[in-house]
Formats: structure tokens, sequence, C-alpha cells
């Protein structure tokens, strides 16, 4: 997707809280924008505890009628561990369709060559359960998914719709060892105007470690430092953990964050 971004936040500078993996394209589109970008990693991507549960769905993978995908991790995994008992999701049963949660996601599963039969019009859970094009009823939905931490807004929602649900850890997302040394030399020294977050966990990691490197008065370095947050339960998480959200990405995606960092630091 080709987007025409505005030179609008020359010299200003922005942290960004993706996982190490995920921070480039976010990074390469603000400098577009002329921001100075700084990384604060707050995802570690990494194995979950077990892959049994996993591997176990992936062999009986021709009796689930759905595969939901509400991340780019999930798909990462699932292609992973489907590559190892040489299966691909290419080369899934003809009998599944793909759901994905975000253009990501979607794009991910499109690199891979596998058709995805639903995207939601909106990038969040409420969206996909919202807009299903079929009943839930007597369905069997495969749902891989972060080992701790995440939503079972989906889980529920289509079980109490009638539909026999796997939830199987597919990844587990752990919090970073510390900050980058630039990243917390520009907040100590006020240098910074806005940390854009993309999830729940960002946020909630961010925290962790800024009150490790700043201590108890740590929410004081943020007084001035606008919250962007990428979508509502993001937006949740920053009045819990920083106490304000300045703005909320619309479409909840990168090109809807970049454009609130525009609109909080234009005011």
């Amino acid at each position: 997707m080709t987007t025409n971004i505005p030179k609008s936040l020359t010299g200003k500078t922005v942290i960004i809280t993706r996982s190490q993996e995920q921070s480039s394209e976010l990074s390469a589109l603000l400098e577009k924008t002329g921001a100075k970008v700084l990384d604060m990693p707050a995802l570690v991507i990494g194995d979950p505890n077990s892959w049994e549960p996993l591997d176990q769905a992936l062999i009986e993978l021709e009796s689930f009628h759905w595969l939901i995908f509400s991340s780019a991790n999930g798909v990462n995994a699932v292609e992973k561990r489907l590559n190892i008992i040489g299966k691909s999701l290419s080369k899934a049963p003809r009998t599944l369709k793909i759901a994905a949660i975000g253009k990501k996601t979607a794009q991910i599963l499109d690199n891979l060559d596998t058709k995805v039969a639903f995207i939601p019009p909106k990038f969040v859970a409420e969206s996909l359960i919202e807009n299903f094009p079929i009943s839930g009823l007597g369905l069997k939905i495969l749902l891989p998914r972060v080992q701790s931490g995440g939503r079972t807004i989906l889980a529920k929602a289509f079980k109490e719709a009638g539909s026999e649900v796997v939830e199987v850890p597919a990844y587990e997302s752990y919090c970073p060892e510390n900050i980058p040394e630039t990243t917390s030399q520009a907040i100590s020294d006020r240098n910074v105007d806005a940390i854009a977050f993309t999830s729940s966990k960002t946020a909630a990691h961010t925290a962790k470690l800024l009150n490790l490197k700043f201590g108890e008065s740590w929410k004081e370095k943020l007084l001035k430092i606008k919250i962007i947050s990428i979508g509502p339960q993001t937006t949740k998480s920053c009045h819990q953990y920083f106490d304000k959200v300045d703005q909320e990405a619309n479409p909840h995606d990168i090109h809807g964050l970049i454009n609130a960092c525009i609109s909080a630091l234009s005011i």
C-alpha cells in the first residue's frame, strides 16, 4: 500500500513500542513524516511453554471449519509448525476457511500464498464477531493465540453462538530486560514528544520498564509526552498505566497510528 505522508512531524521525536522484529515498517513510515524515531522494544516474541496443543490441532486441521488469526505472530507460528511436518498454510485443507484480523495479518498470509476468506472491516475482535459471514452454530474453530495476557472475547463469542472452539498457545510475548540507552536518555532529558503504543502488552511492559529505570516517580517523566494508542483495548491499558491517552488511531492500524501522532502533535 502506497500512502502519501506529509512531513508534518519535522522536529518531533516519537518513541515506538512494538517488538524489535516488527518496528521497522512503523519506524520507516514515521521517518517519512520528518520525525526522529526512537525504539523502545516492549515485546520479545518467543515460543509457548509447550507446542503440543498447537501441534495436535494442526494434525487434526481437516476437522476444523475455520482457522482465525488475530496477529501476524500467530500466522508465523502456525506456518513454522506446519513446515516441520511437511505441510503449509498454502496447502491447507480445502474445507478449511481462514479469517484474519488486520491488514498486516492478512498480508503475511498473502505472502504465504494463503487465501483469506474473511477480513473484518475494523481491525479488532469485535468487528470480526459482528461481521462474521455465517452463524457460528455447529462450527469447529481453531484460534491460535498468545499464551498469556491476550483477550478471550473471540472464544467466548463463538462458544455462545454454538461453535466448538479450540484455543491453543502459538507464541508468548515477554517483557525485555531494559530500555535502549538513547531512548531512556531522551526521556530523562525531556526530549520526547510522543510515545506510540501498538498493543495492551506494549503499554504494560513499557510501564514496567520505565518504573525499573526511573523509579516510582517515572510518570513525572511523561507529563508533557503525548500518549498515542492504536485502538480501543490499547487505549484502556494506556489509561490504566499512564492515566491518559491523547489520541487513538482510526483506523486501528499503523497508518492510523501515524495520523494520530500527526494530529496529537499538531495541537
